[in-house]
């Protein structure tokens, strides 16, 4: 009966999005107090319960996530992201465009969500495969790959990060794992199925670009890569430095201090409104209208994060995660695998890869707790399953359709294979590091 419980919640929630059309905040919480009640919680207990889920959940992200939109936006607005672009071209030439296109969108996709670095580097796209003559679909999906990928497994990005926190993952150890991951997926996905693409012709563009910085207004080189990578950069040095010096507490308490997270992107936002923003001519005025922009683009994320936890928190108070941890811990199969399975699952119904892996999270948290699976590797299968086959039900693929002019016979030749190749490399590469590991 509690499966059958479980599954109708989730099936509600998928209609509720897709046939209902209604908001997934909405839906998480609708469907999350019809639980509590389906499952006889007492209703003070499903009223607090709420209040758990979405505070513990948004009180350990809010801070990464919102600074982590503001540096994006930044590095956008600033013309940091074009610089790097224009670099990569220059560094790798024009018989390997494909290939710099794909080190540009992992570079730029590291601080930038992917609908922000989708729009900023667009233009880009357009300007390199018109310049060379060469076709729009075989240069702009390995960048888009990039991109994809960055968003779906990497934290400080909104769903990989909260899939940290609820498996109580390392955020270091999640991100190193997840490069080494990354890379053969980008690479795959990326320039070697983008050849098989050639062919596919576009119309011109159905959705306006949005305007170049001219050259010399741009920031230096050196001052976009680092300002842009700065927190990848301090929480990675300040981790090796804490186990360096581990027999020394007062320089270990030092260096984990600058590793977490929230001070690493604390941190970041004071110098790269320097570098980034005072530097470069712009008022504080001006930085402070940039971020502020830029928590107005992510308050939805916050909110569709925050009330996924409300539905995780319902299924732990009613007993159902146990009960479900001990029913899917007797199913023949992996738990790495099983937790790609029903994230790709719910990414099919649902189209929103964020939704899926956060849906996934807690029907598995309880799993992954019960038979000690590594969380940082359940991370990223859980985010890799959450990519598989993008179709007509997600926005990203509408909006690669309509900006690079495509039929949806050549949306779902070119895009949805992409995202479920990278999917499944995701996966391939979670399993052999839990072999090797």
């Amino acid at each position: 009966m509690t499966f059958f419980i479980l599954f109708a919640c989730v099936g509600c929630l998928v209609l509720l999005i897709t046939w209902g059309k209604i908001n997934p905040f909405l839906a998480f919480l609708g469907v999350s107090i019809l639980s509590g009640v389906v499952l006889k919680m007492p209703l003070s207990r499903i009223s607090q319960s709420v209040t758990t889920g979405i505070g513990n959940t948004l009180g350990s992200l809010v801070i990464v996530i919102v600074l982590g939109a503001m540096l994006g936006k930044l590095v956008a607005e600033s013309g940091a992201a074009q610089r790097i672009a224009d670099t990569m071209q220059r560094l790798f030439g024009t018989r390997h465009l494909v290939w710099a296109m794909a080190f540009t969108g992992f570079l730029v996709g590291i601080p930038l969500y992917y609908n922000v670095g989708f729009v900023l580097l667009m233009p880009i796209i357009f300007s390199v495969a018109y310049r060379y003559k060469l076709p729009l679909v075989y240069i702009g999906l390995p960048m888009l790959a990039s991109l994809s990928v960055m968003h779906g497994f990497l934290p400080p990005h909104p769903s990989p990060m909260a899939l940290v926190m609820q498996f109580h993952a390392d955020m270091a150890t999640t991100f190193s794992y997840g490069i080494i991951i990354a890379i053969p997926a980008i690479i795959i996905a990326g320039p070697l199925f983008a050849r098989s693409l050639k062919r596919i012709a576009s119309s011109d563009p159905t959705v306006s670009l949005c305007a170049t910085t001219d050259d010399d207004d741009l920031p230096g080189v050196v001052n976009s890569f680092v300002s842009s990578l700065l927190p990848v950069i301090t929480i990675a040095t300040a981790t090796v430095l804490e186990k360096i010096y581990s027999p020394n507490d007062s320089a270990q308490n030092i260096f984990a201090f600058f590793a977490d997270p929230n001070i690493a992107m604390a941190l970041t936002i004071v110098i790269s409104t320097y570098t980034l923003g005072i530097r470069s001519g712009k008022k504080i005025s001006q930085i402070m209208a940039v971020y502020a922009d830029a928590v107005k683009d992510i308050s939805m994320i916050l909110l569709i994060i925050g009330s996924a936890g409300i539905l995780k928190q319902i299924f732990v108070d009613s007993g159902v995660s146990t009960v479900l941890a001990t029913g899917l811990k007797s199913w023949p199969l992996p738990p790495l695998l099983l937790a790609w399975l029903v994230a790709a699952g719910l990414r099919i119904a649902l189209g929103s890869a964020t939704i899926a892996g956060l849906t996934a999270a807690g029907i598995l948290s309880p799993l992954a707790l019960q038979v000690g699976v590594d969380p940082n590797l359940m991370v990223l299968s859980i985010g890799a399953g959450s990519l598989f086959c993008s179709h007509v039900n997600d926005t990203a693929f509408w909006l690669f359709k309509e900006y690079f002019g495509l039929t949806i016979t050549d949306t779902l030749r070119s895009w949805t294979v992409m995202e479920s190749i990278v999917s499944v490399v995701g996966l391939l590469g979670v399993l052999c590091l839990n072999y090797l590991m």
